[in-house]
């Protein structure tokens, strides 16, 4: 038998025969090593432990404190979550099964929908065979033994998953847990050892779904879980959901009469009145930070000939995401999904020059996409709405300093919501359109604009945009979740397919880099965001309603009427409460409705000239001259003070 040379993470090499596993690699290092034993990363590659190292190689051993343990342990339970089902539900058909961000999921096709009975059974028996140890074994068959072998056991996705994804291989990776009668999946892996490693999990819900996705394809079940490495960190997990539900943007956001949805609009928000002060409050504070740093407003058509989305690519590759209208003349046309395509119109309207760059449009039109109603949810996942993207034109020279001003704005724009962020810079992909060069470029000027910003960032390899690289920004809200929203594009393609140009200083014609930049993202997602993240008790600058009059009895109204005027005169959003209830009831319905300032007037207010002051947050605060009342939220207001973060209950 041959000998390999194994290279470890410190750097120390040790000689061993071929053939050799990632499993006795770790024993040899120390038993304890060995116990821990998880996976391990071969060359790059992560691979199981019984993996025979043929030749030499760099080898880590993967344990519970590795990046990769654990999206590992929630693929293995999920596939613990698939021999589960078959093993209850004789016939079921298995789809796929992956690990997410959160944990898991399994798809199935089944004779009826799951029910909360069916996941508590499920969930008994996944600790059944955790309990038991069962060994996770990876067995190579021959491509067309395991087309037989999921014919003949009644499933047909599994020969299609085989036939979609080995052509052209002799063997297929199949997986079972005990041996093939307990459960076996056609699935390339890798698991840990054997279920008896898999501890934290529970299974959360069920939902419809359809084979890849496709409402046109088999209907299935899926049954969603999540995993973790230990029990503590479950509960916490489990803990931060339970907080999630109270703060779900969709309930928040009817209790406080933000917005509302129909049937006969899908995916489209209805805007009440407090909702529609919120969104405009947020329309003007982006105007408020962009028209100072040199943006300029546009409004572009809502809809276009298909020449334009022709033009820019979508019309052959996103065309099925466009409402799609057919004009008088039988025109096709398509209603916009995006900005862009529409400001380089502008940009190419008339002879720009190198003095006019660089060259900044902003635009809050509404955008329509055709999502599929399968995955509308809330305002996270709409078919109309509005974004506060912008496109920079600058020539090349331009694209360092460009992105660091776009950085600081973006960090302005964060701190002014109190949001923590985290930067991510992504590179060329492997399917890209232009030269690397260009590239290369274009990645070394992002990295130093970061730089210069005072920007920490990651590298994101390879998960750039197909037209150039980016950098993404992911948001963490109150319960820890984090969110993309930010991202600042390099494009070079959308400017050549348009065929912008601008004369530089030598007189001759140059072809601009246009950058694609959001913050907010989409107005409806961001308040989303926002909703969940203050659980619906807004900064005082950003909420609808900011102070609300509670006069005692009628007899004070009049009175209460006329501190509204002032506070509104002012520039204050302030309503009355004018029904005939007692006071400590409109309080307590004023602080559910998560209003900033509650103020009482009564006998003595309204003969003092005063008004009794409760905070949302720190409760009540005495008697207090209008006059000063003004003063303090007006200067809160300008300072953008962010609100304490409540739990969603408060």
């Amino acid at each position: 038998m041959s000998e390999i040379t194994v290279t470890l993470p410190d750097g120390k090499s040790r000689h061993a025969s071929a053939g050799i596993t990632p499993r006795d690699v770790a024993a040899e290092i120390s038993p304890g090593l060995g116990r821990a034993a998880l996976a391990a990363v071969v060359d790059g590659r992560l691979v199981d432990l019984t993996y025979p190292i043929q030749a030499d190689a760099a080898v880590r051993i993967v344990t519970k404190d590795s990046a990769e343990a654990l999206a590992l342990h929630r693929h293995s339970t999920a596939h613990l979550l698939a021999a589960a089902v078959t093993q209850l539900f004789p016939g079921a058909q298995c789809g796929i099964g992956p690990a997410t961000d959160d944990g898991f999921f399994y798809d199935f096709v089944v004779d009826r929908p799951f029910v909360p009975e069916d996941l508590a059974a499920i969930e008994k028996k996944m600790k059944e065979l955790a309990a038991q140890d069962l060994p996770f074994e990876r067995q190579m068959w021959p491509r067309e033994e395991a087309k037989r072998f999921f014919a003949d056991k009644g499933e047909p996705l599994k020969v299609q998953l085989i036939e979609e994804k080995t052509e052209g291989q002799t063997e297929v990776s199949c997986y079972t847990i005990k041996d093939r009668d307990t459960f076996v999946d056609f699935c390339v892996g890798p698991h840990v050892p054997s279920t008896g490693r898999l501890k934290g999990f529970t299974l959360l819900s069920t939902s419809n779904a359809y084979w890849k996705g496709d409402a046109r394809n088999q209907p299935m079940q899926r049954i969603y879980g999540t995993a973790f490495l230990s029990d503590a960190e479950l509960k916490t997990h489990l803990q931060r959901l339970e907080e999630a539900k109270k703060r779900d943007h969709r309930k928040v956001g009817k209790d406080l009469g933000l917005f509302t949805f129909h049937q006969w609009a899908p995916g489209a928000t209805f805007w009440l009145s407090r909702g529609t002060t919120l969104y405009n409050t947020l329309a003007n504070y982006m105007r408020e930070v962009l028209f100072p740093a040199g943006y300029v407003e546009v409004k572009t058509p809502l809809i276009f000939s298909k020449a334009l989305w022709e033009t820019s690519g979508h019309w052959q590759h996103y065309r099925e995401n466009m409402f799609v209208v057919e004009g008088r003349d039988g025109e096709e046309m398509a209603m916009k999904a995006m900005n862009c395509p529409g400001h380089m119109l502008v940009f190419g309207s008339e002879m720009r020059s190198y003095r006019d760059l660089p060259l900044r449009f902003h635009e809050q039109t509404p955008l329509h996409r055709n999502e599929a109603s399968g995955v509308l949810s809330g305002l996270t996942r709409v078919r109309q709405f509005s974004q506060d993207d912008a496109h920079c034109f600058v020539t090349e020279a331009q694209i360092a300093s460009e992105v660091e001003a776009l950085l600081r704005l973006v960090q302005r724009v964060y701190a002014d919501f109190g949001l923590e962020y985290a930067a991510k810079l992504s590179t060329r992909p492997d399917q890209f359109l232009g030269e690397v060069a260009t590239w290369d470029h274009a990645e070394a000027a992002l990295k130093r604009a970061l730089e210069s910003a005072g920007q920490p960032f990651t590298i994101n390899e390879r998960d750039g945009a197909f037209y150039g690289p980016k950098i993404d920004f992911d948001i963490t809200d109150a319960i820890g979740r984090k969110l993309q929203c930010a991202t600042i594009q390099l494009d070079y393609q959308i400017p050549q397919r348009f065929d912008l140009k601008y004369i530089g200083a030598d007189n001759s014609e140059h072809r601009p880099v246009v950058i694609h930049r959001a913050i907010f993202g989409s107005f409806e997602r961001f308040i989303a965001l926002l909703i969940e993240h203050y659980a619906g008790a807004f900064p005082l600058w950003l909420a609808p309603v900011q102070a609300i009059l509670l006069p005692i009895a009628d007899r004070h109204m009049e009175y209460a009427e006329s501190v509204r005027g002032r506070l509104e005169a002012a520039g204050l959003r302030a309503e009355l409460d004018d029904r005939q209830e007692k006071i400590g009831y409109k309080i307590r319905e004023a602080q559910l409705q998560k209003i900033p300032y509650m103020l009482v007037a009564g006998d003595r207010e309204a003969a003092e000239g005063t008004i009794a002051v409760r905070s949302r947050a720190d409760g009540d605060q005495g008697s207090r001259p209008i006059a000063e009342f003004i003063e303090s939220a007006l200067a809160e207001v300008t300072s953008r003070k962010a609100a304490p973060l409540l739990t969603a209950n408060r």
